[in-house]
């Protein structure tokens, strides 16, 4: 009678171990919410995105998200309205376009990360004290006609009445190798390609074009009015792993950040990476937190305006819907 008392209590223990473990398992197991963002390029002028994805921070929110490169802000957006992802991550000025082409399932901006232009002036010579009037009567080349870099370049130097031609001629992803080909007096390049043409001494990095051009909501997320209505949750748990992200990286030293994301850029050295976050880190290129100011904003819609393609100024509450991080 002992021992069937003491097998009945093993079975139960054993029972009682299965269901636990099993349970277990369900809960780790439970389906995530798919969600593509398409990034615009892909550079570590965004760390805290590839540190929130690093790190696990979306997982824990209950999303798999997959990051796929698209380049041009452009080609996000139309990523974004044929549905073919659900975020899009570029210049808040393509959420301007979209509107006023009269698009009634419009993109909107629901949270920020970048708010500063991430491009540096690259120059053939090395210069140790930048003076705007350098650029006077030089060919710039300046990206995508209708890009940030391009537009806060143009807006920079009307303001500060230095006359300097701005190339748009050459698309963003061929800036470098026109640039090493001998076109153009000075290039705008995003990290790491601007470090890596000082590292071959075929360019130098002279100023960032984020400290003339001021504060922007340069690049944010955003995505249909139609999916934010309709998944609130999701919108709002991106938002938070995003701002857990930012405040990882503005706590970390850019040493341990380098380690996170080596796998990220494959072919740039671990040093490397830590000394363009650096960069990044010293021109305060990241907000401190997701949202979006009306002030840049607005003063976005400035720069756009004065290059020619803003048809209408759209009020900073219908195209930005701030989450909420709490």
């Amino acid at each position: 009678m002992k021992k069937l008392i003491i097998t009945l209590i093993c079975i139960a223990f054993l029972l009682t171990l299965y269901i636990v473990i099993n349970n277990s398992k369900k809960e780790d197991e439970k389906e995530l919410t798919p969600i593509k963002v398409a990034e615009v390029t892909h550079s570590l002028f965004y760390t805290p995105m590839y540190v929130a994805d690093s790190l696990g921070y979306f997982k824990d929110y209950g999303l798999d998200v997959e990051i796929i490169l698209t380049s041009g802000a452009d080609k996000v957006a139309s990523a974004v309205m044929s549905k073919d992802v659900q975020i899009g991550f570029c210049g808040s000025e393509q959420t301007l376009y979209i509107y006023n082409r009269g698009a009634k399932d419009y993109l909107i901006n629901f949270a920020g990360l970048t708010k500063k232009d991430g491009s540096f002036l690259v120059a053939r010579e090395k210069m140790d004290n930048f003076d705007l009037k350098y650029l006077e009567g030089k060919t710039i080349l300046g990206g995508r006609n209708g890009g940030m870099p391009a537009m806060t370049l143009n807006y920079t130097l009307a303001q500060n009445n230095v006359k300097a031609t701005v190339d748009t001629s050459v698309d963003f992803a061929n800036l470098s190798g026109a640039f090493i080909g001998g076109n153009g007096d000075l290039v705008t390049l995003f990290e790491p390609n601007a470090l890596a043409l000082e590292k071959e001494k075929q360019g130098y990095v002279i100023k960032s074009v984020g400290e003339l051009g001021g504060e922007v909501p340069y690049t944010t997320f955003n995505a249909l009015k139609s999916y934010i209505d309709e998944n609130p949750k999701t919108i709002a748990n991106f938002t938070k792993a995003i701002q857990k992200g930012i405040d990882y990286t503005k706590s970390h030293s850019d040493e341990e950040l380098a380690q996170l994301l080596v796998d990220y850029f494959p072919d740039t050295k671990l040093d490397d990476i830590a000394t363009v976050i650096g960069r990044y880190r010293d021109i305060d290129s990241w907000y401190d937190t997701t949202s979006i100011t009306e002030k840049g904003f607005n003063h976005m819609q400035d720069i756009v305006e004065f290059n020619g393609f803003l048809d209408k100024r759209v009020d900073f509450n219908t195209l930005v819907k701030n989450q909420n991080n709490e």
